[in-house]
């Protein structure tokens, strides 16, 4: 069972939305489609751990990198 601490640093869809700089529709459409970040459902409510965020952001492409035989 989730402690209290660990329940408090759940984020909610907005907070989310912000870390990630875009809109709350795209964070919505993402879940719609089941895609990453993952989320937990609690009664009515969606939030995220701050784990699932930092591996969705680790799974991007960054830009930058030279492609072999470049």
């Amino acid at each position: 069972m989730a402690t209290p601490n660990a329940l408090e640093q759940l984020l909610p869809e907005h907070e989310v939305a912000k870390i990630l700089r875009v809109s709350v529709a795209t964070i919505r459409r993402r879940r719609l489609l089941n895609h990453p970040p993952t989320w937990i459902k609690i009664g009515a409510s969606v939030r995220y751990t701050p784990e699932s965020i930092s591996a969705f952001l680790k799974s991007r492409p960054s830009g930058g990198e030279q492609q072999a035989g470049a």
